[in-house]
């Protein structure tokens, strides 16, 4: 097998880990591009090229996140990581791990850890490597990780998501929602949201978004109820798809161009949280991106009957 051939192979894994470092889609394919970099640069084969990659991909997804971190804390409004429509790494022995790891509500809560233990965290409890490779990865002993492992875990642990465990009601509850978001039925949604729903939007001051985050069931369903109908006038779409392992959509306009995605979290049969991804810059693996300023002042021209 070719060099080439043994990296596409673990490629999946490769981004899969740097993803969950990183919380981004672009850094995550820079960073494995720069692996391979390395990779094809190397005199000699590494003994473990499985070993060697991951090594290399956790390193500058350790380093790039150190600057992003400064870039996160002068970000315009809530930060979130960007929608990601499938996870390519596939692990049928780790397939609730994977899942749970890849959530927004995860990837936030791994926003809370350093990035050395966010990135031994992601190697140890996502992908079950073993603590010499996780050491080798990040230049550390196996004592210092098992340590890393263990703060990483108390820190994890209050906050640490919950899902629905079935898919197919979770599923189920999701094409409700989206039914009755097309009709503007207040009632429908108002009876899918928990009573402290919350919902969120992410523009980072490139695109229209929520003022602050709308609170409460009557208030997020009927906001939701009156604004669909008015982008439906002007040809706001939008296509239901799974978007970090959770129930989503993806809203375009009229040219098919990516205007925002909405992803719901679910937990006890209710939807607890909506999260808004608008920021033009976070959506473009998507594909096409359409003005969120036009659609925005289209928006207000439309009537409202």
């Amino acid at each position: 097998m070719t060099r080439t051939e043994e990296f596409q192979e673990l490629r999946p894994l490769l981004f899969s880990i740097a993803y969950r470092i990183l919380g981004s889609v672009s850094e995550a394919e820079d960073a494995v591009q720069e692996a391979w970099l390395r990779f094809e640069g190397a005199p000699a084969e590494p003994r473990s090229v499985r070993a060697y990659l991951s090594a290399t991909v956790t390193r500058i997804s350790i380093d790039v996140l150190r600057s992003a971190r400064v870039r996160r804390e002068q970000y315009v409004g809530p930060w979130f990581p960007e929608p990601l429509l499938a996870d390519p790494y596939e692990d049928p022995a780790r397939a609730a791990e994977l899942a749970d790891s890849v959530s927004t509500a995860a990837l936030l809560l791994l926003e809370r850890l350093s990035p050395l233990e966010r990135a031994v965290f992601v190697l140890r409890e996502v992908f079950d490597f073993g603590y010499p490779d996780i050491a080798s990865a990040v230049g550390r002993s196996e004592a210092a990780c098992r340590q890393l492992v263990v703060r990483a875990r108390r820190h994890m642990a209050d906050g640490r998501p919950r899902f629905d465990a079935d898919r197919k009601e979770r599923q189920e509850l999701a094409d409700r929602f989206f039914d009755a978001l097309r009709e503007g039925d207040v009632a429908g949604l108002r009876d899918l949201l928990a009573a402290d729903v919350s919902m969120v939007g992410d523009g980072g001051g490139k695109a229209p978004q929520l003022a602050r985050a709308v609170m409460g069931a009557d208030h997020v369903a009927r906001l939701l109820a009156s604004v669909l109908p008015r982008m439906a006038r002007i040809d706001v779409s939008f296509e239901p798809r799974e978007l970090n392992g959770q129930p989503g959509a993806v809203f375009r306009d009229r040219d098919g161009r990516v205007l925002h995605t909405l992803a719901l979290d679910v937990l006890d049969g209710q939807i607890q949280t909506i999260r808004l991804v608008i920021n033009p810059d976070k959506l473009t693996h998507l594909g096409p991106v359409g003005d969120a300023w036009e659609i925005s002042r289209a928006f207000k021209r439309a009537p409202r009957g």
